[in-house]
Protein backbone atom coordinates (compact mmCIF):
# COMPACT_ATOMS: atom_id res chain seq x y z
CA UNK A 1 0.00 0.00 0.00
CA UNK A 2 1.29 3.54 -0.97
CA UNK A 3 0.85 6.22 1.28
CA UNK A 4 -2.44 7.15 0.49
CA UNK A 5 -5.20 9.46 2.26
CA UNK A 6 -6.44 5.97 4.42
CA UNK A 7 -3.22 5.39 5.51
CA UNK A 8 -2.71 8.82 6.61
CA UNK A 9 -5.96 8.85 8.45
CA UNK A 10 -4.29 5.89 10.21
CA UNK A 11 -0.93 7.72 10.86
CA UNK A 12 -3.10 10.92 12.39
CA UNK A 13 -4.89 8.27 14.83
CA UNK A 14 -1.83 7.39 15.73
CA UNK A 15 -0.52 10.75 16.48
CA UNK A 16 -3.39 12.09 17.86
CA UNK A 17 -3.09 9.25 20.86
CA UNK A 18 0.91 9.59 21.00
CA UNK A 19 1.64 12.96 20.72
CA UNK A 20 -0.95 16.02 21.29
CA UNK A 21 -0.91 17.91 24.43
CA UNK A 22 2.65 16.76 23.67
CA UNK A 23 5.95 19.76 24.36
CA UNK A 24 8.23 20.08 21.32
CA UNK A 25 11.63 19.85 22.72
CA UNK A 26 13.91 19.75 19.81
CA UNK A 27 13.82 20.46 15.84
CA UNK A 28 16.40 18.99 13.81
CA UNK A 29 16.61 18.74 10.09
CA UNK A 30 19.07 16.01 9.08
CA UNK A 31 18.71 16.09 5.57
CA UNK A 32 17.69 18.63 2.73
CA UNK A 33 13.90 17.54 2.59
CA UNK A 34 13.31 16.05 5.68
CA UNK A 35 12.57 17.63 9.23
CA UNK A 36 12.41 15.57 12.79
CA UNK A 37 10.49 17.49 15.49
CA UNK A 38 11.08 15.56 18.92
CA UNK A 39 8.08 15.65 20.92
CA UNK A 40 8.33 14.68 24.75
CA UNK A 41 4.78 13.66 25.85
CA UNK A 42 3.61 11.46 29.30
CA UNK A 43 7.67 11.41 30.23
CA UNK A 44 8.33 9.49 26.52
CA UNK A 45 10.29 11.32 23.83
CA UNK A 46 8.84 10.55 20.01
CA UNK A 47 11.16 11.63 17.40
CA UNK A 48 8.40 12.90 14.49
CA UNK A 49 9.87 12.54 11.13
CA UNK A 50 8.12 14.64 8.21
CA UNK A 51 9.94 13.95 5.19
CA UNK A 52 8.85 15.93 1.72
CA UNK A 53 11.22 13.54 -0.37
CA UNK A 54 10.14 13.44 -4.05
CA UNK A 55 9.86 9.44 -3.63
CA UNK A 56 9.74 8.71 0.06
CA UNK A 57 7.25 11.29 1.40
CA UNK A 58 6.18 10.60 4.92
CA UNK A 59 4.59 11.15 8.20
CA UNK A 60 5.71 8.63 11.26
CA UNK A 61 7.39 8.58 14.20
CA UNK A 62 11.17 7.22 13.67
CA UNK A 63 13.30 5.24 16.10
CA UNK A 64 15.86 5.60 13.91
CA UNK A 65 18.96 7.66 14.62
CA UNK A 66 19.65 10.74 12.60
CA UNK A 67 22.75 12.36 12.11
CA UNK A 68 22.10 16.01 11.86
CA UNK A 69 24.93 18.66 10.19
CA UNK A 70 27.11 20.59 11.73
CA UNK A 71 25.34 23.94 11.17
CA UNK A 72 21.61 23.74 10.78
CA UNK A 73 19.97 24.68 7.81
CA UNK A 74 18.27 27.79 7.54
CA UNK A 75 14.78 26.37 7.56
CA UNK A 76 15.36 24.22 10.13
CA UNK A 77 16.35 27.71 12.15
CA UNK A 78 13.11 29.01 11.28
CA UNK A 79 11.42 26.64 12.87
CA UNK A 80 13.51 26.25 16.23
CA UNK A 81 11.92 30.10 16.76
CA UNK A 82 8.37 29.14 16.80
CA UNK A 83 7.80 25.29 17.29
CA UNK A 84 11.07 24.58 20.19
CA UNK A 85 8.86 24.95 23.54
CA UNK A 86 5.87 24.62 21.97
CA UNK A 87 2.95 22.42 23.07
CA UNK A 88 1.30 19.86 20.31
CA UNK A 89 -2.21 21.34 20.41
CA UNK A 90 -3.97 19.59 18.10
CA UNK A 91 -3.59 17.52 14.81
CA UNK A 92 -5.53 17.04 11.68
CA UNK A 93 -5.72 15.39 8.31
CA UNK A 94 -7.29 17.57 5.75
CA UNK A 95 -9.75 16.22 3.88
CA UNK A 96 -8.80 12.16 3.44
CA UNK A 97 -6.24 13.64 1.41
CA UNK A 98 -2.11 13.33 2.23
CA UNK A 99 -1.84 16.34 4.29
CA UNK A 100 -1.72 16.71 7.89
CA UNK A 101 -2.00 19.88 9.61
CA UNK A 102 0.27 20.32 13.33
CA UNK A 103 -1.18 23.25 15.29
CA UNK A 104 0.78 24.74 17.89
CA UNK A 105 0.70 28.05 20.20
CA UNK A 106 3.97 30.26 20.09
CA UNK A 107 4.46 33.54 20.71
CA UNK A 108 5.59 36.44 18.22
CA UNK A 109 8.11 39.24 18.34
CA UNK A 110 5.73 41.25 20.60
CA UNK A 111 5.05 38.29 23.22
CA UNK A 112 1.49 37.50 22.03
CA UNK A 113 0.36 34.15 21.40
CA UNK A 114 -0.92 33.38 17.80
CA UNK A 115 -1.22 30.05 16.49
CA UNK A 116 0.46 28.80 13.87
CA UNK A 117 0.58 25.57 11.81
CA UNK A 118 2.75 23.49 10.36
CA UNK A 119 1.43 21.66 7.37
CA UNK A 120 2.86 18.40 5.48
CA UNK A 121 2.31 17.97 1.94
CA UNK A 122 3.05 14.00 0.98
CA UNK A 123 2.61 14.80 -2.69
CA UNK A 124 5.36 13.08 -4.41
CA UNK A 125 7.84 15.56 -6.08
CA UNK A 126 5.18 18.34 -5.37
CA UNK A 127 5.84 16.75 -1.27
CA UNK A 128 6.47 20.60 0.76
CA UNK A 129 6.22 21.54 4.61
CA UNK A 130 5.18 24.76 5.24
CA UNK A 131 4.89 26.77 8.51
CA UNK A 132 1.77 29.10 8.35
CA UNK A 133 0.44 31.63 10.88
CA UNK A 134 -3.36 30.51 11.05
CA UNK A 135 -4.62 33.81 11.45
CA UNK A 136 -4.00 35.16 8.01
CA UNK A 137 -3.00 32.17 6.22
CA UNK A 138 0.68 33.65 5.62
CA UNK A 139 3.58 31.18 4.59
CA UNK A 140 6.24 32.48 7.20
CA UNK A 141 8.53 29.44 5.64
CA UNK A 142 8.56 26.16 3.69
CA UNK A 143 10.89 24.03 2.96
CA UNK A 144 11.01 23.78 -0.79
CA UNK A 145 10.30 27.42 -2.43
CA UNK A 146 9.01 27.32 -5.06
CA UNK A 147 9.49 30.06 -8.54
CA UNK A 148 6.17 31.18 -9.69
CA UNK A 149 7.35 30.37 -12.87
CA UNK A 150 7.46 26.78 -11.85
CA UNK A 151 4.19 26.37 -10.37
CA UNK A 152 0.95 28.59 -11.64
CA UNK A 153 -1.75 27.28 -9.49
CA UNK A 154 -0.42 28.71 -6.26
CA UNK A 155 2.45 30.51 -4.81
CA UNK A 156 5.13 28.36 -2.58
CA UNK A 157 7.24 31.17 -1.08
CA UNK A 158 7.59 32.98 2.07
CA UNK A 159 5.09 35.88 2.62
CA UNK A 160 2.53 34.34 0.05
CA UNK A 161 -0.99 33.49 1.63
CA UNK A 162 -1.33 29.54 1.63
CA UNK A 163 -3.69 27.87 -0.73
CA UNK A 164 -4.50 24.27 -0.88
CA UNK A 165 -3.50 21.76 -3.60
CA UNK A 166 -6.61 22.21 -6.29
CA UNK A 167 -9.67 20.16 -5.11
CA UNK A 168 -10.52 16.82 -6.55
CA UNK A 169 -14.65 16.80 -5.50
CA UNK A 170 -14.16 13.49 -4.11
CA UNK A 171 -16.20 12.11 -1.14
CA UNK A 172 -14.83 11.76 1.87
CA UNK A 173 -15.17 7.83 2.89
CA UNK A 174 -15.00 8.37 6.65
CA UNK A 175 -17.57 11.04 6.71
CA UNK A 176 -19.72 9.95 4.02
CA UNK A 177 -23.00 7.31 4.44
CA UNK A 178 -21.21 5.22 1.20
CA UNK A 179 -24.36 4.62 -0.54
CA UNK A 180 -22.40 5.98 -3.84
CA UNK A 181 -21.27 2.39 -2.72
CA UNK A 182 -24.92 0.84 -4.06
CA UNK A 183 -24.89 1.92 -6.87
CA UNK A 184 -21.67 0.44 -7.73
CA UNK A 185 -22.92 -2.78 -6.99
CA UNK A 186 -25.96 -2.87 -8.60
CA UNK A 187 -24.39 -1.58 -11.80
CA UNK A 188 -20.99 -2.31 -12.40
CA UNK A 189 -19.07 -5.32 -12.55
CA UNK A 190 -16.44 -6.56 -9.72
CA UNK A 191 -13.67 -5.78 -12.17
CA UNK A 192 -15.01 -2.22 -12.69
CA UNK A 193 -15.26 -1.52 -8.97
CA UNK A 194 -11.26 -0.27 -7.90
CA UNK A 195 -11.80 2.18 -10.14
CA UNK A 196 -14.92 3.68 -9.23
CA UNK A 197 -13.83 3.53 -6.12
CA UNK A 198 -10.91 5.46 -6.56
CA UNK A 199 -13.09 8.18 -8.61
CA UNK A 200 -15.72 8.47 -5.88
CA UNK A 201 -13.79 9.00 -2.56
CA UNK A 202 -10.54 10.39 -1.67
CA UNK A 203 -7.56 9.51 -0.54
CA UNK A 204 -7.73 5.72 -2.06
CA UNK A 205 -4.84 4.32 -3.92
CA UNK A 206 -5.13 1.14 -6.86
CA UNK A 207 -4.32 -0.76 -3.87
CA UNK A 208 -6.83 0.36 -1.04
CA UNK A 209 -9.53 0.05 -3.82
CA UNK A 210 -8.97 -3.61 -4.71
CA UNK A 211 -8.41 -4.21 -0.98
CA UNK A 212 -12.01 -2.66 0.00
CA UNK A 213 -13.40 -4.33 -3.00
CA UNK A 214 -12.05 -7.67 -1.62
CA UNK A 215 -14.33 -7.01 1.05
CA UNK A 216 -16.77 -5.88 0.12
CA UNK A 217 -17.20 -8.75 -2.54
CA UNK A 218 -18.54 -11.26 0.14
CA UNK A 219 -21.94 -12.50 1.40
CA UNK A 220 -23.94 -10.61 3.78
CA UNK A 221 -24.32 -6.34 3.84
CA UNK A 222 -21.86 -5.33 1.65
CA UNK A 223 -22.30 -1.67 2.79
CA UNK A 224 -21.62 -3.05 6.20
CA UNK A 225 -18.75 -4.63 5.08
CA UNK A 226 -17.22 -1.05 3.69
CA UNK A 227 -18.07 0.62 7.00
CA UNK A 228 -16.31 -2.29 9.13
CA UNK A 229 -13.03 -1.55 6.47
CA UNK A 230 -12.68 1.81 7.10
CA UNK A 231 -13.32 1.53 10.63
CA UNK A 232 -9.88 -0.33 10.92
CA UNK A 233 -8.30 2.43 10.05
CA UNK A 234 -9.15 3.77 13.52
CA UNK A 235 -7.64 0.53 14.54
CA UNK A 236 -4.58 -0.51 13.24
CA UNK A 237 -2.88 -3.39 12.67
CA UNK A 238 0.54 -2.40 10.77
CA UNK A 239 1.71 -5.27 8.77
CA UNK A 240 4.34 -6.13 6.07
CA UNK A 241 4.01 -8.39 3.75
CA UNK A 242 6.83 -10.22 2.09
CA UNK A 243 6.42 -11.54 -1.57
CA UNK A 244 8.09 -14.61 -2.57
CA UNK A 245 10.42 -12.38 -4.96
CA UNK A 246 11.49 -10.25 -2.15
CA UNK A 247 9.42 -7.20 -2.49
CA UNK A 248 7.73 -5.44 0.63
CA UNK A 249 4.08 -4.15 0.64
CA UNK A 250 2.73 -2.43 3.72
CA UNK A 251 -0.53 -1.85 4.96
CA UNK A 252 -2.06 0.07 7.72
CA UNK A 253 -4.48 -3.09 8.52
CA UNK A 254 -3.97 -6.40 7.93
CA UNK A 255 -6.29 -6.81 4.59
CA UNK A 256 -6.23 -9.49 2.05
CA UNK A 257 -3.09 -9.82 0.18
CA UNK A 258 -1.80 -12.10 -2.51
CA UNK A 259 2.08 -12.16 -0.76
CA UNK A 260 3.87 -15.28 1.03
CA UNK A 261 4.05 -14.30 4.57
CA UNK A 262 2.80 -10.79 6.45
CA UNK A 263 4.77 -9.53 9.47
CA UNK A 264 2.88 -7.39 12.02
CA UNK A 265 4.01 -4.67 14.16
CA UNK A 266 3.29 -2.57 17.55
CA UNK A 267 3.08 0.47 15.45
CA UNK A 268 2.54 2.68 12.13
CA UNK A 269 5.94 4.10 12.97
CA UNK A 270 8.26 0.99 13.67
CA UNK A 271 6.79 -0.74 10.46
CA UNK A 272 7.82 2.26 8.61
CA UNK A 273 11.02 2.08 9.93
CA UNK A 274 11.26 -1.46 8.93
CA UNK A 275 10.08 -0.70 5.12
CA UNK A 276 12.16 2.54 4.79
CA UNK A 277 15.70 1.95 6.70
CA UNK A 278 17.25 0.54 3.42
CA UNK A 279 15.58 2.13 0.72
CA UNK A 280 15.13 6.23 2.24
CA UNK A 281 18.90 5.37 3.61
CA UNK A 282 19.92 3.85 0.22
CA UNK A 283 18.44 7.06 -1.33
CA UNK A 284 19.73 9.92 0.74
CA UNK A 285 23.57 8.28 0.39
CA UNK A 286 22.76 8.30 -3.53
CA UNK A 287 22.60 11.90 -3.11
CA UNK A 288 25.19 12.69 -1.31
CA UNK A 289 27.55 10.48 -2.73
CA UNK A 290 27.15 11.32 -6.03
CA UNK A 291 30.08 13.45 -6.80
CA UNK A 292 31.79 10.81 -4.96
CA UNK A 293 31.01 7.76 -7.25
CA UNK A 294 31.78 9.63 -10.22
CA UNK A 295 35.44 10.75 -8.67
CA UNK A 296 35.62 6.81 -7.83
CA UNK A 297 34.48 5.86 -11.49
CA UNK A 298 36.90 8.10 -13.14
CA UNK A 299 39.99 7.19 -10.94
CA UNK A 300 39.11 3.06 -11.40
CA UNK A 301 38.67 3.80 -14.77
CA UNK A 302 42.05 5.54 -15.29
CA UNK A 303 43.83 3.31 -13.06
CA UNK A 304 42.44 0.41 -14.90
CA UNK A 305 43.46 1.87 -18.49
CA UNK A 306 46.83 2.54 -17.22
CA UNK A 307 47.49 -0.87 -15.98
CA UNK A 308 46.61 -2.24 -19.05
CA UNK A 309 49.33 -0.14 -21.21
CA UNK A 310 51.97 -1.11 -18.41
CA UNK A 311 50.92 -4.44 -18.72
CA UNK A 312 51.31 -3.92 -22.21
CA UNK A 313 54.65 -2.75 -21.71
CA UNK A 314 55.84 -5.36 -19.93
CA UNK A 315 54.88 -8.23 -22.43
CA UNK A 316 56.76 -5.89 -24.79
CA UNK A 317 59.83 -6.08 -22.46
CA UNK A 318 59.95 -9.72 -22.60
CA UNK A 319 60.41 -9.69 -26.29
CA UNK A 320 63.39 -7.32 -25.60
CA UNK A 321 65.97 -10.06 -26.11
CA UNK A 322 64.29 -10.90 -29.81
CA UNK A 323 65.22 -7.23 -30.76
CA UNK A 324 68.90 -7.38 -29.44
CA UNK A 325 69.50 -10.70 -31.92
CA UNK A 326 68.26 -8.58 -34.70
CA UNK A 327 70.45 -6.01 -33.81
CA UNK A 328 73.54 -8.41 -33.51
CA UNK A 329 72.74 -10.48 -36.76
CA UNK A 330 72.69 -6.62 -38.23
CA UNK A 331 75.84 -5.50 -37.09
CA UNK A 332 77.69 -8.50 -38.06
CA UNK A 333 76.11 -8.31 -41.96
CA UNK A 334 75.39 -5.14 -42.67
CA UNK A 335 77.09 -5.66 -46.12
CA UNK A 336 73.58 -7.50 -46.83
CA UNK A 337 71.02 -4.51 -46.47
CA UNK A 338 70.75 -1.42 -48.49
CA UNK A 339 68.74 1.42 -48.18
CA UNK A 340 65.25 1.00 -50.00
CA UNK A 341 64.94 -2.47 -48.04
CA UNK A 342 61.81 -3.08 -45.85
CA UNK A 343 62.94 -6.25 -44.57
CA UNK A 344 65.83 -9.06 -45.01
CA UNK A 345 66.63 -12.38 -44.41
CA UNK A 346 69.38 -13.41 -42.29
CA UNK A 347 70.84 -16.53 -41.25
CA UNK A 348 70.38 -16.94 -36.95
CA UNK A 349 73.59 -18.28 -35.61
CA UNK A 350 71.85 -17.98 -31.94
CA UNK A 351 69.59 -20.40 -33.59
CA UNK A 352 70.67 -23.30 -35.58
CA UNK A 353 71.35 -20.82 -38.86
CA UNK A 354 67.86 -20.92 -39.49
CA UNK A 355 66.87 -17.49 -41.37
CA UNK A 356 64.97 -14.23 -39.62
CA UNK A 357 63.17 -12.08 -41.14
CA UNK A 358 64.43 -8.81 -39.84
CA UNK A 359 62.20 -5.59 -40.64
CA UNK A 360 64.16 -2.93 -41.89
CA UNK A 361 63.54 1.10 -41.87
CA UNK A 362 63.89 1.74 -46.06
CA UNK A 363 65.27 5.20 -44.95
CA UNK A 364 68.61 3.48 -43.13
CA UNK A 365 71.41 1.14 -44.00
CA UNK A 366 72.61 -1.93 -42.28
CA UNK A 367 74.46 -0.04 -39.62
CA UNK A 368 71.68 2.04 -38.92
CA UNK A 369 68.80 0.06 -38.38
CA UNK A 370 71.52 -2.51 -36.54
CA UNK A 371 71.76 0.87 -33.69
CA UNK A 372 67.43 1.27 -33.61
CA UNK A 373 67.01 -2.18 -32.42
CA UNK A 374 69.98 -1.57 -29.86
CA UNK A 375 68.43 1.51 -28.66
CA UNK A 376 64.83 -0.39 -28.30
CA UNK A 377 66.13 -3.01 -26.42
CA UNK A 378 67.72 -0.43 -23.97
CA UNK A 379 64.53 1.78 -23.43
CA UNK A 380 62.92 -1.57 -23.08
CA UNK A 381 65.39 -2.87 -20.51
CA UNK A 382 65.61 0.41 -18.28
CA UNK A 383 61.46 0.27 -18.26
CA UNK A 384 61.04 -2.75 -17.06
CA UNK A 385 61.92 -1.52 -13.59
CA UNK A 386 59.83 1.57 -13.66
CA UNK A 387 57.15 -0.18 -15.38
CA UNK A 388 57.16 -2.69 -12.99
CA UNK A 389 57.20 -0.35 -9.74
CA UNK A 390 54.22 1.66 -11.24
CA UNK A 391 52.28 -1.47 -11.92
CA UNK A 392 52.22 -2.13 -8.19
CA UNK A 393 51.23 1.78 -7.63
CA UNK A 394 48.28 1.28 -9.99
CA UNK A 395 47.21 -1.98 -8.35
CA UNK A 396 47.31 -0.64 -4.97
CA UNK A 397 45.43 2.63 -6.47
CA UNK A 398 42.70 -0.26 -8.38
CA UNK A 399 42.49 -1.90 -4.62
CA UNK A 400 42.26 1.36 -2.79
CA UNK A 401 39.36 2.62 -4.64
CA UNK A 402 37.38 -0.93 -5.26
CA UNK A 403 37.74 -0.71 -1.19
CA UNK A 404 35.83 2.88 -1.15
CA UNK A 405 32.81 1.44 -3.66
CA UNK A 406 32.41 -1.46 -1.04
CA UNK A 407 32.37 1.16 1.38
CA UNK A 408 29.55 3.28 -0.22
CA UNK A 409 27.48 0.28 -0.78
CA UNK A 410 26.80 -0.03 2.57
CA UNK A 411 27.20 3.62 3.54
CA UNK A 412 24.85 5.49 6.11
CA UNK A 413 24.90 9.58 5.15
CA UNK A 414 27.23 10.52 8.00
CA UNK A 415 29.83 8.20 7.00
CA UNK A 416 29.53 9.72 3.06
CA UNK A 417 31.23 13.33 4.74
CA UNK A 418 34.27 10.98 6.33
CA UNK A 419 34.46 9.70 2.54
CA UNK A 420 34.67 13.06 0.80
CA UNK A 421 37.20 14.29 3.82
CA UNK A 422 39.14 11.27 3.13
CA UNK A 423 39.83 11.76 -0.96
CA UNK A 424 39.81 15.45 -0.81
CA UNK A 425 42.95 14.57 2.06
CA UNK A 426 44.46 12.29 -0.60
CA UNK A 427 43.94 15.00 -3.60
CA UNK A 428 41.38 13.31 -5.63
CA UNK A 429 38.86 16.15 -4.95
CA UNK A 430 39.38 19.83 -5.11
CA UNK A 431 39.44 21.28 -1.29
CA UNK A 432 37.26 24.34 -0.62
CA UNK A 433 38.22 27.12 1.87
CA UNK A 434 35.43 25.41 3.98
CA UNK A 435 37.07 22.05 3.47
CA UNK A 436 40.11 23.42 4.66
CA UNK A 437 38.78 23.76 8.43
CA UNK A 438 39.69 20.57 10.49
CA UNK A 439 36.96 18.01 10.05
CA UNK A 440 34.88 16.02 12.78
CA UNK A 441 34.99 12.48 11.60
CA UNK A 442 32.09 10.26 12.76
CA UNK A 443 31.79 7.35 14.63
CA UNK A 444 31.47 3.73 14.08
CA UNK A 445 28.38 2.01 14.23
CA UNK A 446 28.31 0.15 17.35
CA UNK A 447 26.52 -2.96 18.60
CA UNK A 448 26.04 -5.20 21.27
CA UNK A 449 26.50 -8.99 21.21
CA UNK A 450 23.76 -11.73 22.74
CA UNK A 451 26.11 -11.75 26.30
CA UNK A 452 26.40 -8.04 25.98
CA UNK A 453 29.68 -7.60 24.39
CA UNK A 454 30.05 -4.00 22.68
CA UNK A 455 31.32 -4.38 18.94
CA UNK A 456 31.98 -1.27 16.79
CA UNK A 457 32.05 -1.62 13.00
CA UNK A 458 34.19 1.02 11.24
CA UNK A 459 32.25 1.68 8.11
CA UNK A 460 35.05 4.13 6.46
CA UNK A 461 38.56 4.22 5.75
CA UNK A 462 39.10 7.34 8.58
CA UNK A 463 36.88 5.42 11.31
CA UNK A 464 38.20 2.39 10.71
CA UNK A 465 42.27 3.73 11.03
CA UNK A 466 40.65 5.61 13.96
CA UNK A 467 38.96 2.42 15.48
CA UNK A 468 41.61 -0.09 14.82
CA UNK A 469 45.06 1.86 15.72
CA UNK A 470 43.77 4.32 18.28
CA UNK A 471 41.03 3.54 20.27
CA UNK A 472 40.98 0.04 20.58
CA UNK A 473 43.18 -1.35 23.03
CA UNK A 474 45.64 -4.10 22.05
CA UNK A 475 43.99 -6.79 23.59
CA UNK A 476 40.76 -6.34 22.09
CA UNK A 477 39.77 -8.52 19.26
CA UNK A 478 40.09 -7.32 15.52
CA UNK A 479 38.07 -8.95 12.45
CA UNK A 480 37.83 -8.06 8.54
CA UNK A 481 37.26 -10.08 5.87
CA UNK A 482 40.22 -12.56 4.08
CA UNK A 483 41.33 -10.57 0.77
CA UNK A 484 37.85 -8.73 0.35
CA UNK A 485 37.41 -4.61 0.72
CA UNK A 486 35.56 -4.47 4.20
CA UNK A 487 34.86 -2.67 7.62
CA UNK A 488 37.01 -3.37 10.36
CA UNK A 489 35.36 -4.89 13.65
CA UNK A 490 36.49 -4.81 17.11
CA UNK A 491 35.01 -6.89 19.80
CA UNK A 492 35.88 -4.61 23.18
CA UNK A 493 37.37 -8.06 24.92
CA UNK A 494 40.23 -9.83 25.18
CA UNK A 495 38.30 -13.16 25.11
CA UNK A 496 35.26 -13.07 23.80
CA UNK A 497 32.80 -15.60 24.20
CA UNK A 498 32.08 -17.88 21.08
CA UNK A 499 28.74 -16.47 19.99
CA UNK A 500 30.18 -12.96 20.52
CA UNK A 501 32.77 -14.16 18.13
CA UNK A 502 30.62 -15.44 15.36
CA UNK A 503 28.21 -12.53 15.55
CA UNK A 504 31.32 -10.21 14.74
CA UNK A 505 32.40 -12.16 12.19
CA UNK A 506 28.76 -11.91 10.64
CA UNK A 507 29.03 -8.29 11.04
CA UNK A 508 32.93 -8.08 9.26
CA UNK A 509 30.92 -10.05 6.53
CA UNK A 510 27.69 -7.87 6.03
CA UNK A 511 29.90 -4.81 6.20
CA UNK A 512 31.92 -6.22 3.35
CA UNK A 513 31.65 -7.05 -0.97
CA UNK A 514 31.38 -10.00 0.54
CA UNK A 515 27.85 -9.25 2.17
CA UNK A 516 25.62 -11.47 -0.59
CA UNK A 517 27.67 -14.57 -0.29
CA UNK A 518 27.99 -17.44 2.50
CA UNK A 519 30.88 -19.64 3.69
CA UNK A 520 33.00 -15.57 4.08
CA UNK A 521 36.50 -16.12 5.23
CA UNK A 522 36.68 -13.83 8.49
CA UNK A 523 40.31 -13.03 9.71
CA UNK A 524 40.36 -12.03 13.39
CA UNK A 525 43.36 -11.20 15.69
CA UNK A 526 44.51 -9.39 18.76
CA UNK A 527 44.54 -5.51 17.62
CA UNK A 528 47.45 -5.26 19.14
CA UNK A 529 49.38 -7.08 16.33
CA UNK A 530 47.86 -4.70 13.33
CA UNK A 531 50.83 -3.07 11.58
CA UNK A 532 50.09 0.10 9.44
CA UNK A 533 53.32 0.50 6.83
CA UNK A 534 54.70 3.87 6.35
CA UNK A 535 52.70 6.03 3.68
CA UNK A 536 50.43 3.84 3.10
CA UNK A 537 46.92 5.09 2.00
CA UNK A 538 44.13 5.44 5.67
CA UNK A 539 42.65 2.04 7.40
CA UNK A 540 45.40 0.15 5.59
CA UNK A 541 47.08 -2.59 8.09
CA UNK A 542 49.38 -5.69 7.80
CA UNK A 543 49.52 -8.56 10.32
CA UNK A 544 50.06 -11.91 10.89
CA UNK A 545 49.51 -14.82 12.94
CA UNK A 546 45.55 -14.27 12.44
CA UNK A 547 43.00 -17.24 12.89
CA UNK A 548 39.63 -17.39 10.38
CA UNK A 549 35.91 -18.16 10.46
CA UNK A 550 33.62 -18.78 7.95
CA UNK A 551 30.59 -17.34 8.37
CA UNK A 552 27.64 -16.25 6.41
CA UNK A 553 25.94 -12.62 6.54
CA UNK A 554 22.84 -12.20 8.48
CA UNK A 555 20.75 -8.95 8.09
CA UNK A 556 18.29 -9.55 10.72
CA UNK A 557 21.76 -9.58 12.83
CA UNK A 558 22.12 -6.39 12.36
CA UNK A 559 19.08 -4.39 13.28
CA UNK A 560 18.76 -6.48 16.29
CA UNK A 561 22.51 -6.33 17.18
CA UNK A 562 22.30 -2.56 16.57
CA UNK A 563 22.50 -0.10 19.30
CA UNK A 564 20.47 2.94 19.52
CA UNK A 565 22.13 6.05 19.53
Amino acid sequence: MPLDGLFTHALVHEFNEKLVGGRITKVHQPYANEIVLVVRQNGQNYPLLLSAHPTYARAQITYIPYENPQTAPNFVMFLRRYLEGAKLQKIEQVANDRMINFYVNARDELGDVQEIRLTIEMMGRHSNIFLVRESDARILELIKHVPADQNRVRSLMPGARYILPPEQHKLNPFTNDLTDLATMILDQQVEAWPAYIQATYQGFSRDSAKALTRAIDTTGDRIQHAKNWLAAFDQPKPTLFHSDQGNLSYAAIDWLQDFATKQHFDSLGIMLDAYYVGKAERERVNQQAGSLVRVVKNELKKNNTKKKKLLATLTDAENADALKVMGDLLITYPHLVTKGMTSVAIENYYDNNKLLNIPLDPKLNGLKNAEKYFNKYRKLRTAVNYVNTQLALTTAEIDYFNNIVAQLEVASPKDVADIRIELMNGGYIRTTKKSKQKPKISKPDRFESSDGTLIEVGKNNLQNERLSLKQADRRDIWLHVQKIPGSHVIIHSPQPSETTLLEAAKLAAYYSKARQSANVPVDYLPAGKLRKPNGSKPGFVIFEGQQTLYVTPEPDLIARLKIKS
